[in-house]
């Protein structure tokens, strides 16, 4: 394997909708570069970036995996990511050690809606973009269509390089705007390409895509715009030096025509992604000094080494492997390097480099390269690995909260440990998870993205781990809180010969703007409550909140002022006071008129029009509340706000009620009240499920 200086490198993202084809591509991409001897289809489970069991049978992509071809003296790493909204936190950490995105956009569907978010992601980030449009061979592909939506809900300056020749079954290859030469493909998916002339049936519409594309480029730059209008068009040597210009800078978003399973247009992308897409020593990745200040980093290896772990995988075999991309420097093997972010030594192995789940060693990594390193003992996603004199920190990756929460139960005796153990490893791998103890109930609660990702999470307990355990229904992440201010008093006396048990204290409780959890304020003066046992007041509430008064689920959103007390000089201690806490909350909670929170989800919907009316009513009856809808083309995005309650089915009810034409995306908003009558019906459950017990007797 050859070792690449950043000039010679270009990384991508591969990035759009799931089911859009981008792993289909990816696998065509390196044959078409003869790093691999066949083309891998999804179908069949033999691509190079799905390789988990799990991929391999859902045929999806649910990890960003990372892959590269050699093509014209160029190393092109390749990041195939996920498309669908329970995974997406893969795909925005690849977006982060990248110069540019390639978005794949279906010719049939067009953009949807995990299209357009990654698009914004990409241009947030001032990511370069370069448009596929894939299956063109497909029955409705359509470049005309496809066009017309990227440019009404992307960018207008997504503009085509290319014109396909033939539609549908017949669309055996394309004609380049800027060489004007037709290129047909082999149909036998060996990517064999044969250069003609413009078929003359074509003339006409590609001399017209050809001066929009010239006039876009001129538009992208005020020098091109006065000699465009001098003269009516540019040169060929203007237009090449415009268009990659325009491109590294983002004015313009180039089109390229695809389809990865018929391995047609590859060739020509290729060529794209090493002319147009910027290098690392061109585009920085964003950092910060120690101080905090923000600064671009482009690559140098003449520069102290710094590199971003920006993704982990747990594999059961090989241990912790950790994925960086080199900032600046060259990281070599088996040397030392300082994580900054732990300040702690790691000692390096081997480092490789991935082609899906291969591994190859190679003595060294340069600046701006993608890699990967095994069995590291204390680095994890989002650290920094910087020499000291090199001053830089990359700022973390931002993890969404879990949104929904299962009951799991091992299906064997004593696999509970071992539950425990893969949990901790699915968690370095996957950061948007978590697993804990429900202190009330006392079940061991997965919670994840959406039901999917805690399936997919499920399944690979049981393929990596050899784990298996039952999913019970989820359960709601209820919180309770209060409405109204009070004073409460709580005394803790007990005498049963010799030294006895005292604690005595007053306090006031106060409620506090959502999302403030809880707070706790000493207001005594004049030594009513020794100062060393006021810590175990506080501890006796926070026991008691998280148990709960209603319900059992946590008191959040509220204040409690310790403001006086008593004690005994002999029979008080830590544990009275810690009772007299208790008890303090809750006499408290019998007049601060608590009540019950629910979490309240944003929502979006995106499907046919014919059933936007449906959908909104179904949303209507869950108690959604209608924030707005869009008409794109064919399709109607409904956006609302809804309670997380009512959406526990809402999956399987958008499938069956558009025919498995409608998706949606779900994210935590906030938490409101719940209705009052509601309130006695989620009271009473959970009496039944504690044996007729009150939460606050438990």
């Amino acid at each position: 394997m050859n070792v690449y200086d950043a000039t010679n490198i270009r990384n991508v993202a591969i990035i759009g909708h799931g089911g859009c084809g981008k792993t289909q591509l990816v696998s065509a991409m390196l044959f078409t570069a003869g790093t691999v001897n066949r083309l891998g289809r999804v179908d069949d489970g033999t691509t190079v970036t799905d390789f988990d069991d799990e991929e391999v049978s859902r045929k999806h992509t649910l990890s960003s995996s990372l892959a590269f071809a050699e093509w014209n003296k160029f190393k092109i790493n390749v990041i195939d990511t996920p498309g669908f909204a329970n995974f997406l936190t893969d795909t925005r950490a690849a977006l982060r050690v990248v110069e540019a995105a390639v978005v794949i956009v279906d010719s049939v569907a067009g953009v949807e809606v995990q299209t357009e978010k990654l698009w914004t992601e990409a241009v947030e980030l001032k990511l370069p973009r370069i448009v596929v449009v894939n299956r063109l061979d497909r029955e409705r592909g359509s470049l005309e269509r496809t066009l017309e939506s990227l440019q009404r809900d992307c960018d207008r300056s997504i503009i085509p390089t290319q014109v396909p020749i033939g539609e549908e079954k017949e669309f055996k290859g394309v004609v380049d705007l800027v060489s004007m030469k037709a290129l047909t493909f082999a149909a036998d998916g060996s990517g064999t390409i044969t250069e003609n002339e413009v078929p003359s049936e074509l003339t006409e519409r590609v001399t017209k895509a050809r001066e929009q594309l010239i006039e876009m480029v001129a538009e992208a730059d005020e020098a091109l715009m006065e000699k465009f209008f001098e003269a009516g068009t540019l040169t060929q040597e203007e237009l090449v030096a415009g268009l990659r210009e325009a491109t590294l800078t983002g004015k313009i978003a180039p089109l390229f025509c695809v389809s990865g399973l018929a391995n047609i247009g590859l060739t020509p992308l290729l060529d794209a992604i090493t002319n147009y897409v910027p290098s690392p020593t061109e585009h920085g990745m964003a950092s910060q000094t120690a101080e905090g200040e923000e600064k671009e980093l482009k690559a140098s290896t003449d520069a102290p080494y710094s590199a971003f772990v920006w993704k982990t995988i747990a594999d059961p075999f090989a241990g912790r492997i950790t994925m960086l991309r080199v900032g600046t420097g060259v990281i070599k093997s088996d040397t030392s390097v300082h994580n900054s972010t732990r300040d702690a030594t790691e000692r390096l192995g081997h480092l490789l480099v991935l082609q899906g789940k291969t591994q190859t060693h190679v003595p060294e990594l340069r600046a701006g390269d993608l890699g990967a390193v095994a069995k590291l003992k204390d680095t994890h996603t989002n650290d920094t690995i910087a020499e000291t004199s090199a001053n830089v920190v990359f700022p973390s990756i931002k993890f969404p909260e879990p949104v929904l929460s299962y009951a799991i139960e091992p299906k064997s005796r004593g696999d509970e440990e071992k539950i425990s153990t893969a949990m901790q490893r699915l968690k370095e791998e996957d950061p948007t998870i978590s697993y804990e103890r429900d202190s009330q109930t006392n079940e061991l609660l997965l919670a994840g993205q959406g039901q999917m990702h805690i399936e997919v999470t499920v399944a690979k307990l049981k393929r990596r781990f050899g784990v298996e355990v039952n999913l019970k229904p989820p359960r709601i992440p209820y919180r309770e809180t209060i409405n109204a201010p009070t004073e409460a008093h709580g005394r803790h006396k007990k005498q049963s010969g010799g030294h006895g048990q005292f604690g005595d204290c007053k306090i006031r409780v106060e409620p506090l703007p959502r999302g403030s959890d809880f707070e706790f304020v000493i207001d005594i003066f004049g030594g009513s409550i020794p100062r060393q046992f006021i810590p175990a007041v506080e501890k006796g509430i926070q026991e008691a909140r998280i148990r709960g008064f209603l319900a059992g689920y946590p008191m959040v959103d509220f204040k409690a002022t310790v403001f006086d007390g008593s004690f005994h000089p002999v029979d008080s201690n830590e544990m009275s006071f810690k009772m007299a806490g208790r008890l303090a909350f809750k006499d408290a909670m019998t007049r601060a008129q608590p009540t019950i929170l629910e979490p309240i989800m944003q929502v979006e919907i995106y499907a046919p029009s014919d059933f936007a009316g449906d959908l909104m009513g179904d949303l209507n009856s869950r108690r959604g509340r209608i924030g707005g809808m869009d008409t794109r083309g064919a399709m109607t995005v409904v956006k609302a706000q809804v309670p997380m309650a009512e959406m526990l089915t809402y999956e399987q009810h958008l499938t069956s009620a558009t025919g498995g034409r409608g998706t949606y995306h779900m994210e935590y908003s906030h938490y409101e009240e719940v209705p009052q009558h509601l309130q006695a019906k989620i009271i009473s459950a959970t009496k039944a499920e504690n044996g007729d017990a009150t939460a606050e007797d438990a």
